[in-house]
């Protein structure tokens, strides 16, 4: 049996088809390219039942990933992260079935190194020496550690109003990090220059078509850790919309591999903020594209995307599965982090908690049902976020005492 069962590269709207074994950036129209795989041949090849003696990371699935030969894998044991029942936080929203997809506990943090993992190994396998993207701290932190271990030098360009944890991680690997004092967009136009002028591997969103291979993992996890069912809602914290656009992918392969038990789709549901709302703002005018956002700013600083590439492949999700787009205030999601935290104890993100807010708001209008399984992916753990409020605590002397405790909740 083959390590991978890809066949080709198409673009993503006009269909043009592509050699993967060359590096390749966008099709020739500018849109993002896609992977294929032989699924007709892998069905007949392979039963989900073989999963079960795998190694609990993402590369239990290279049959359905592009990397071709084991020996080219980067890895720190990324995916298989835990679905994890929310039943405190279910009743709060009177969601019998709520789920969480914690991303945070994968290594650097956050999903990103799911993308990194297969984004590094793919361009080590490709010969690929030297690679530069923007970002918005998250993913640079990522491809920064993966490029590391892979011996690939990096430039990460990045907002300078950032996470300074995020910018250590990154100055810690090795990479030559520049700070930009504009919006990840402006990183954009800075990171095209110098893929340009030192010929470099240019890694930004969707200008390479690996990251989302590594991404859509967490869809082939959510449906093995639901006995292969589909779930009927998935929220994601959409920026770029990568994750969500992967996931989507999963589901369509699962159904043509015939591994999930129905042809039904999970209703998608890209969730941004109310200072950066493209993706919503074009779904509800019914578009096919967004409009770039200006002077955006959120707390939910992964989500700060302007104008992502594969726009149209985010809101085609929404509309091909009876979903829909969802803007947050930046107050109500800081106060529903604390909320999950203390109900939880799960110490997630700010953009988890923005899919978190999207869910109670959708269930108290009616648009999720009671009993419908409902999955929240949180993106990232937040402690990268600890900057986002100062924390006044008591502080006593060595000779003082605690005199009385608070009521608790």
């Amino acid at each position: 049996m083959m390590f991978s069962y890809m066949t080709h590269l198409s673009c993503s709207k006009c269909s043009r088809t592509y050699n993967p074994d060359t590096v390749q950036q966008l099709c020739e129209c500018g849109s993002p390219l896609l992977v294929n795989y032989d699924l007709k041949k892998l069905a007949k090849d392979f039963k989900p039942n073989e999963l079960l003696i795998r190694n609990h990371d993402l590369w239990r699935y290279h049959e359905l990933l592009p990397v071709q030969s084991p020996e080219n894998i980067v890895s720190l044991g990324e995916g298989m992260t835990p679905l994890i029942t929310m039943k405190k936080l279910g009743s709060d929203m009177d969601i019998a079935h709520l789920y969480m997809k914690d991303e945070g506990i994968a290594p650097t943090g956050t999903f990103k190194a799911r993308g990194a993992a297969v984004g590094v190994s793919k361009a080590k396998e490709l010969g690929v020496k030297g690679l530069v993207m923007p970002t918005n701290g998250n993913a640079g932190a990522a491809w920064s550690l993966y490029s590391s271990k892979a011996g690939i030098q990096a430039v990460i360009i990045m907002p300078g109003s950032a996470p300074a944890m995020i910018r250590s991680e990154v100055a810690s690997a090795g990479s030559h990090l520049y700070l930009v004092n504009g919006v990840i967009s402006d990183a954009g136009k800075i990171a095209a220059k110098a893929a340009a002028d030192f010929h470099l591997y240019d890694v930004s969103t969707l200008k390479e078509p690996y990251r989302i291979e590594g991404k859509k993992t967490m869809g082939f996890e959510i449906a093995e850790q639901l006995h292969w069912e589909t779930p009927d809602v998935i929220l994601y914290p959409a920026g770029g919309g990568v994750g969500l656009i992967a996931i989507y992918k999963a589901f369509k392969e699962l159904q043509e591999l015939g591994w999930v038990g129905s042809k039904k789709m999970p209703r998608f549901v890209a969730v941004q903020a109310e200072g950066c709302a493209p993706i919503v703002k074009a779904w509800k005018e019914g578009k096919r594209e967004s409009e770039f956002w200006p002077d955006s700013r959120t707390v939910a600083f992964g989500i700060n995307v302007p104008k992502a590439l594969g726009d149209f492949l985010v809101l085609q999700a929404i509309y091909e599965t009876n979903g829909c787009a969802l803007a947050v205030k930046d107050e109500d999601i800081l106060k529903e982090q604390k909320n999950i935290i203390r109900k939880e104890g799960a110490f997630i993100c700010p953009e988890g908690a923005a899919a978190f807010l999207a869910a109670r708001k959708l269930r108290k209008i009616g648009w999720i049902k009671e009993n419908e399984r409902v999955i929240v992916i949180n993106t990232g753990i937040g402690l990268k976020y600890m900057d986002n409020e100062e924390i006044n605590l008591p502080v006593l002397q060595p000779d003082e005492s605690i005199d009385s405790l608070p009521v608790l909740p």
